[in-house]
């Protein structure tokens, strides 16, 4: 059994890749979005767009990647540095078509390394005695998103336009991508042996967990979209509002860690749950009471859940799935999050160029959020009985 000290290195080698590519490849668009609304160069329904066309990126490489195994350790390489180009790219150019492409490209890399991570150094991990580190694997996230909102507050503060903002991200998504090359060790294979290509075990899908994965994707991603769009309404200075996602960013980092030592004492689902219904508490509070106090608060409540949520999902594909199987849970599982991710920005973009407001979006997306929450710690279906 490896010690704490000798696999930390790996678990800092995930975390670093996962903040790249979620907190770089998947998020920075969301604090830059207001900057490039206040630059002209996007309407609040094109930053939709632009979202869900990531998210549709996402959502086939969510299925792609369930299938595509053979190379993993390559096919990590090759999305972080695709994702580093394409975030330089933004910058790169005002084309609405080439915007579309580079973030497609983003979204559909984004998902290849969240599940090659959550497979391969999650497992690792595991087997090597060491599964409280998990946490710090999965903290990368929260850690991105954080780190890009400070550097965002730090480009308004400067008056640095949202061109060379994304130019700046880019380069340090490929310089940071290439520090991580040389950490990649034996914890993802160069190639997959073919007895684990060719695993015919297969385990059936849990739909409740299926179902809430996907509603949570849903629920998320409208603050995680227009947080930063929201405060600016409510309070115009940059200095002021643009500290909405750093916070959104750290609450996920800190709730991921304490979620590590949640898993101790409580199962996954019941996790889920609880994270759930905060979650769907979050969403209504700047609807209750429109201020720059509750948007904070309400992105306190997503940000401390939705990587919660996502590690006890994982989690929970690796427990009910097959030693073969994993793979397959955890693609089904992230395809159902993107399909709900890819319709939240452009449904909530729709309805605020209706109505001028996000409460309607906010409202129905909280509804759902409760509503799956309450069967993953109800009766399960039979499937669900034989692995539970």
């Amino acid at each position: 059994m490896s010690t704490p000290k000798s696999i930390l290195p790996t678990a800092l080698a995930g975390m670093a890749i996962l903040a790249l590519a979620m907190g770089i490849g998947r998020f920075a668009f969301t604090p830059l979005l207001p900057l490039m609304l206040s630059e002209g160069l996007v309407s609040v329904s094109d930053g939709g767009v632009l979202a869900s066309v990531h998210f549709l990126g996402y959502l086939l490489g969510a299925v792609f990647a369930g299938r595509f195994t053979r190379f993993p350790k390559r096919t990590l390489q090759i999305s972080l540095v695709t994702i580093g180009v394409s975030t330089l790219g933004m910058g790169l150019t005002e084309n609405f078509t080439a915007w579309l492409i580079f973030r497609w490209l983003c979204g559909f890399c984004s998902a290849f390394a969240l599940l090659l991570v959550s497979n391969y150094y999650i497992k690792h991990l595991e087997e090597a005695g060491q599964a409280q580190l998990q946490g710090w694997v999965f903290a990368g996230v929260g850690a991105g998103i954080a780190l890009v909102g400070l550097g965002t507050l730090g480009f308004m503060a400067n008056q640095i336009d949202s061109a060379l903002s994304w130019q700046i991200f880019g380069v340090i998504a490929l310089a940071g991508s290439v520090a991580v090359f040389t950490q990649m060790g034996h914890e993802i294979p160069a190639r997959l042996p073919a007895l684990e290509r060719h695993e015919t075990s297969r385990t059936p899908l849990v739909w409740s967990i299926v179902v809430a994965y996907g509603v949570m994707g849903l629920g998320y991603i409208i603050p995680a979209t227009y947080l930063p769009v929201m405060a600016q309404e409510v309070v115009k200075s940059p200095l002021i509002f643009g500290w909405g996602w750093p916070v959104f960013g750290a609450a996920a980092f800190l709730s991921t860690l304490l979620a590590a030592r949640l898993h101790a004492h409580f199962s996954n689902r019941h996790i889920w749950a609880v994270s759930q219904i905060v979650m769907a508490t979050g969403l209504l509070l700047p609807v209750i009471y429109q201020h720059i106090a509750t948007i904070i608060l309400g992105g306190v409540c997503v940000g401390g859940t939705f990587v919660i949520i996502t590690m006890a999902g994982i989690k929970e594909a690796h427990r009910i799935a097959s030693a073969g199987d994993v793979h397959r849970h955890i693609a089904a599982i992230t395809a159902a999050f993107a399909t709900g991710q890819m319709v939240g920005p452009a449904l909530a973009g729709w309805i605020y160029d209706t109505t001028q407001s996000f409460s309607a979006s906010l409202i129905m997306t909280s509804a759902a959020l409760a509503a799956t929450a309450i069967p993953l710690v109800g009766r399960p279906s039979r499937a669900g009985l034989l692995h539970r």
